[in-house]
């Protein structure tokens, strides 16, 4: 696939499900139609040259292929009928005819049917992480190596939760649960947009060392969700922290696209209605989470994290002390490795770094590329130099990230 038609794909892959979705299709047939559509925008572009609009094209092309097997399905109902009905009297007993409802289709608001399409997948029959995954594959339309790194497993396993999860839910309707069932579906749906923001942030593979594109899409999504939820904590606090975060995006790389890290960059380039509308959200959250015995959530202590670097107009202002706190509570709510991770690189910053090796050290992440390199950040502190260049030769071998990698190879030389 050529890079040109695979970033049109990723744009409207999500958009062209939905709409063979709502249409009557059930998942495989919908999955179906949109990889017919790109198979055939694969045979024509190259030699026909590419249309004025692309997304409408492979529309057209998916609203075929389903009218077709719509129509192929009816004519098989009707031949199964006594020979010699009448066909005023058969047609009494069609469906309407599909066209009107792909039709009707085009009125509907892109970025709500996204966000229905999240809470469809995100379908109580399945397993929490088997919600995730087929959510990122189906809905972000993230890659299996990318949903793979997001959730710190194998590749084939993720491909294998994919498949188990569609083969779930055959035979079930995907239809927008009403507003009482949703709640049970909010938490998956939140993690899958946070997901998705991450991939944004901080780009698995590639020539870029963020997809600024995939993160302002989960931005508007959660943005919507709080909106539909404005007094539910969870859905204000998921905004603050993509606010937040997405505000550093100008400033995560220089003016040839190279990354910069978050000690190093020019605060001023961070975007101050983001942050502002980042901790109107928080402090929304607060007072909501004021209301509720069992006090904030992950998300809302990861808000508070972006908060404490937000609030400091440099590196040097950063209060490690408080950010120290937040993950101490952050990790007893939610022990992962990457937050321990996180919780150590803040230790070394408010205790020195000897204390934080030893944590660091401890934590199963290997073939985590950031593990490596805060590893080799830590021993050169330490005045540890060839053990810290082995740790960024490792992290180097683990990236899959262009940018990445040149950052890597650069900290090397210098080294």
């Amino acid at each position: 696939m050529t890079p040109s038609i695979e970033a049109v794909w990723r744009l409207e892959a999500r958009r062209l499900t939905g709409a063979m979705l709502r249409a009557g299709a059930d998942l495989a047939l919908a999955e179906d139609c949109v990889q017919d559509a790109l198979v055939a925008a694969l045979q024509r572009w190259p030699a026909e040259g590419w249309p004025q609009r692309p997304g409408a094209w492979l529309m057209t092309a998916a609203k075929h292929r389903l009218l077709d097997r719509m129509r192929h399905e009816q004519m098989a109902a009707r031949q199964q009928q006594a020979l010699g009905a009448d066909a005023d009297a058969l047609a009494t007993h069609l469906a309407p005819d599909p066209l009107d409802i792909l039709l009707a289709d085009e009125a509907d608001e892109v970025g709500d049917d996204a966000l229905k399409l999240m809470f469809i997948a995100c379908h109580p029959k399945l397993a929490r992480e088997a919600q995730w995954v087929l959510t990122l594959r189906l809905v972000a339309g993230l890659t299996v190596a990318e949903i793979a790194r997001a959730l710190f497993a194998k590749e084939a396993t993720i491909a294998q939760r994919i498949t188990r999860a569609k083969a779930q839910l055959a035979g079930e309707p995907f239809e927008l649960p009403p507003a009482s069932a949703r709640a049970a579906r909010l938490d998956a749906v939140c993690t899958v947009l946070y997901l998705m923001f991450n991939e944004g942030y901080a780009a698995t593979s590639g020539a870029e060392w963020t997809r600024p594109t995939l993160c302002l899409e989960a931005l508007r999504l959660a943005r919507h969700l709080a909106a539909l939820l404005p007094t539910d904590a969870d859905a204000q606090a998921l905004l603050a922290l993509m606010e937040l975060q997405a505000s550093r995006l100008p400033a995560r790389t220089d003016g040839l696209g190279r990354p910069v890290l978050l000690l190093e960059q020019d605060r001023r380039r961070w975007d101050p209605l983001l942050v502002r509308r980042g901790l109107e959200a928080l402090a929304r959250c607060r007072r909501l989470n004021a209301l509720r015995p069992q006090g904030p959530g992950p998300l809302a202590l990861q808000a508070e994290l972006a908060a404490v670097h937000a609030r400091a107009s440099s590196a040097a202002e950063t209060d490690w002390p408080q950010l120290l706190r937040l993950y101490d509570a952050l990790f007893a709510l939610q022990p992962s490795p990457v937050v321990a991770l996180n919780r150590a690189v803040a230790l070394s910053h408010a205790s020195g770094p000897a204390q934080a090796l030893g944590l660091v050290e401890t934590l199963p992440l290997t073939g985590y590329p950031w593990w490596a390199s805060v590893r080799a950040d830590l021993l050169q502190r330490l005045g540890r130099v060839e053990q810290a260049r082995e740790a960024l030769r490792q992290a180097i071998a683990w990236t899959g990230n262009e940018r990445e990698r040149a950052l890597l190879l650069e900290r090397l030389e210098r080294m």
